[in-house]
């Protein structure tokens, strides 16, 4: 993992992994979908890929740990959230109410994490780099991360808890009829994502990462011939962007971005 932790990082999401029991599969997959370059690990012993986008690293593929697949942990995508202080914010998440499932850890040579989970019970990691130095992301650029949607409890009562640990901001609230509120949110001035209730057939709350490509239906059918599902969309979203969701082979959820069909 590189090393993200700029000042002007924190508070933002600025890495994202993604655990699996097929840690070739997950490489073949995402390099054909997304169009990332895989790079070894260099830094400490860990089993872990690194997902470059141009020059750019962006987040990176892992197994799931141990200790995880026996608490029944499946694959999935994780984000991380810059801090200065990982066990100051972990106790602040404990403190408004959300739960720290792994206390603060040292990555040799890369950094501090822990692995927290809000009241709703979706997942993220607070993350501090041993550098000062934050990878460039550029959510318009294809293989980077686009956009992040919370599907949670109340988006009222999520947003609260994000914006008292983070200091996001509120940007607009789309009415979704019996979806109910999408609650847009800004980190550190820049549209960052939304926050909406979980819908009824998700199996838990959860955090959807958003990659942007370059064509929407183009980059459905990479997802599928590669043998992952497309289980909603190509659809056009407010502001023009087309969006899919998707699970890979192994069941982990994602999601696609474009600026076209």
């Amino acid at each position: 993992m590189t090393n993200p932790s700029a000042s002007s990082a924190l508070g933002k999401f600025i890495w994202y992994d993604q655990m699996s029991n097929d840690l070739p599969g997950a490489e073949k997959f995402y390099s054909k979908v997304v169009g990332w370059t895989i790079a070894p690990n260099t830094m400490n012993a860990q089993r872990y890929s690194l997902l470059q986008s141009g020059e750019t690293m962006v987040g990176g593929l892992m197994p799931i740990p141990e200790e995880a697949a026996k608490m029944g942990v499946r694959p999935a995508w994780m984000g991380y959230i810059a801090v200065d202080d990982v066990k100051t914010y972990a106790d602040k998440v404990k403190a408004a109410g959300g739960a720290i499932h792994r206390p603060p850890t040292e990555i040799p040579n890369v950094g501090t994490f822990a692995i927290a989970g809000d009241p709703s019970g979706a997942g993220f990691l607070l993350f501090k780099g041993n550098s000062d130095q934050a990878p460039a992301q550029d959510p318009t650029k294809p293989g980077h991360i686009g956009w992040h949607e919370l599907h949670g409890g109340d988006p009222e009562s999520s947003f609260a808890f994000y914006s008292g640990l983070f200091g996001w901001t509120k940007g607009e609230a789309i009415n979704m009829g019996p979806v109910g509120t999408y609650q847009i949110f800004t980190t550190k001035g820049q549209q960052a994502g939304g926050m909406m209730k979980k819908m009824a057939e998700e199996p838990a709350p959860h955090w959807l990462y958003y990659i942007t490509v370059d064509a929407i239906d183009a980059a459905g059918d990479r997802v599928k011939s590669a043998g992952g599902k497309v289980v909603h969309g190509p659809v056009q979203v407010p502001g023009g962007s087309w969006i899919v969701n998707g699970l890979d082979p192994q069941g982990a959820m994602f999601a696609l971005v474009a600026p076209k069909k």
